[in-house]
């Protein structure tokens, strides 16, 4: 019988199943018991999900739900959950749909009106988060950049003035590249961490400026290997003298030449756009 039949639904639920993206014992009890009792498991690979059924002893059929067929072959999940079955959604590791097929599904699913339930666990980008050291009260993720170097560079030239923690991932064989691209766009001095092979047997976090950073990566050819998270401070704006543009500067110097310190910086002011009172700190400054 299934969930929702054992409750008097009419329909079945969908349920949304993280899973567990190195330590198999990172499963949750309730993950494990909804796996057993639903009808079927839509699974990434069933290739590689069946390994951790027959892990954990479960009998539960599995099918395809890939980013090559979710959107065709999704109205076989909804026509299930329509005829009272529950359905168990899960990726090849971690949380379904951040950064992995499952956005579909649950879309028509929703559309239907049928329930859609999470099961939480297993996250790489809020573990290595948890672990990092960067501030945590606010911050996005961007999932993989572009492959190709140009692509990627203007993806962060978007995100170089962002203020909130970055979180990406990347593919190990791009890791070192990715980094190198990060340094020249935003800035061989800015704090990141790279928190590899989350869980596992050769997990890895290491906190370095981007420059650093890469250089480390350069030297171990073991830090090019496995699943990998980066996360990057955000950007802080600069202070003082560093905050000004250096023609905003020049016409400051011009003006202090010729004119009052207090009516100089606000006749910048009008003249850039920069604010009065930052211009009238840098012209204290200055003149010091």
């Amino acid at each position: 019988m299934s969930l929702s039949a054992a409750s008097g639904a009419a329909v079945g639920t969908l349920y949304v199943v993280a899973t567990p993206i190195g330590n198999l014992d990172d499963i949750s009890a309730r993950a494990l018991r909804i796996l057993r009792d639903v009808a079927l498991i839509a699974a990434e690979d069933t290739r590689h999900s069946v390994r951790l059924l027959q892990h954990f002893g479960i009998a539960t059929p599995l099918a395809a739900c890939h980013e090559h067929n979710e959107r065709e072959h999704g109205g076989r999940f909804l026509a299930r959950l329509q005829a009272g079955e529950d359905v168990a959604l899960i990726s090849d590791a971690g949380t379904p749909l951040i950064s992995d097929p499952g956005f579909h599904l649950v879309r028509q699913v929703r559309a239907a009106g049928i329930s859609v339930v999470p099961v939480p666990g297993a996250c790489a980008l809020i573990a290595a988060l948890s672990a990092a050291g960067l501030p945590s009260d606010r911050f996005i993720f961007e999932g993989f950049l572009p492959a190709k170097a140009v692509g990627r560079r203007a993806r962060l030239e978007a995100l170089r003035e962002e203020p909130r923690t970055v979180i990406f991932y990347e593919a190990p064989h791009r890791i070192l590249e990715c980094i190198e691209d990060m340094r020249a766009v935003l800035g061989a001095e800015r704090p990141a961490v790279l928190a590899r092979e989350l869980t596992k047997t050769f997990e890895t976090l290491k906190g370095l400026p981007l420059g650093e950073l890469h250089d480390w990566i350069a030297a171990d050819s073991n830090q090019q290997r496995g699943e990998c998270v980066v996360l990057v401070s955000g950007w802080q704006a600069p202070e003082g003298e560093e905050a000004v543009s250096g023609e905003a500067l020049r016409v400051l110097d011009l003006l202090l030449a010729e004119l009052p310190l207090k009516r100089a910086a606000a006749l910048a002011a009008e003249i850039t756009g920069v604010r009065k009172n930052l211009l009238y700190q840098v012209a204290l400054e200055r003149q010091r």
